[in-house]
């Protein structure tokens, strides 16, 4: 599992905070410089400015992936948790992923683990406070916010209080390499290219993801994944073979499992073989 190797560890902390200092330098610079008043808002061609313009609710892990340790089970279902996740921060939770008691490191959990005294209680003094933050936080903000506190893992509230997702330092910075990053680069795990101009997607894709790796449009202001995408416009749960129009988008639902949207194929109507292959 990630996170117990310590020089690989040590070197991404490192690279981390020198992009982050970096980032902050600008960020800070920014704010110093008066902005026109009919500035546009900035696109992927001005992609350190876009932080300033998107929230942490656009780039987070939504509420139901998030990876967590539940204390209420028997300490081998809380190893076999970790043995499942490649994070170095875990949530630390009591049943339901809405009750985080705390976050824990990983490093936290080896010298538990090599103390031989792995059980809830223990993980639960060995971990930092809940940092909650607002879904409507800039990421330039939470960006700051993240080096004043000290945190490198937030978890987003709505208006209400109610846990929608979670937030790490690495998925702004994520973010940000994404909009550096050319259009030649592999897709992502879940995006696979079929050849001629239409995709095969994972149903829990995030929609942001999308539009930033395929240059789309596809709605985002509501549902964050491209399976709540689809049940919100259907109004339920589809039977494979489904096929649905988002405005120029066509999509097939081609796997249900779970009861959710497992693999789409989509495709942009206006996209045509030819124009692909050029």
């Amino acid at each position: 599992m990630n996170g117990f190797g310590f020089l690989p560890g040590l070197l991404l902390g490192l690279s981390v905070a020198l992009i982050l200092a970096l980032l902050l330098v600008y960020l800070s610079h920014r704010r110093r410089t008066p902005v026109a008043a009919d500035a546009a808002v900035p696109t992927a061609d001005d992609p350190l400015r876009v932080l300033e313009h998107l929230t942490v609710s656009e780039v987070m892990v939504p509420r139901g992936q998030i990876q967590g340790l539940d204390l209420n089970g028997t300490p081998a279902q809380m190893i076999e948790q970790l043995g499942r996740t490649p994070h170095s921060r875990l949530p630390l939770y009591r049943g339901d992923v809405n009750q985080v008691q705390g976050v824990i490191h990983v490093r936290q959990i080896a010298r538990l683990l090599g103390e031989g005294t792995f059980e809830a209680d223990t993980l639960l003094a060995a971990s930092r406070e809940p940092y909650f933050v607002p879904q409507s936080t800039s990421l330039d903000k939470q960006l700051r916010q993240f080096q004043k506190q000290q945190r490198r893992l937030a978890l987003v509230v709505d208006e209400y209080g109610e846990l929608v997702g979670l937030v790490s330092l690495e998925d702004i910075l994520q973010q940000l390499i994404g909009n550096f990053a050319s259009l030649e680069t592999p897709f992502p795990q879940g995006i696979q290219a079929l050849g001629d101009g239409s995709f095969r997607i994972s149903g829990n894709v995030l929609i942001r993801e999308l539009n930033q790796r395929l240059s789309w449009q596809l709605p985002s202001e509501g549902p964050k994944t491209l399976n709540g995408l689809i049940t919100e416009a259907l109004e339920s749960l589809p039977e494979s073979g489904v096929c649905l129009k988002i405005g120029p988008y066509r999509l097939e639902v081609q796997e249900i499992a779970h009861n959710r949207v497992e693999q789409v194929k989509l495709w942009n109507a206006g996209f045509t073989a030819e124009r692909w292959a050029r």
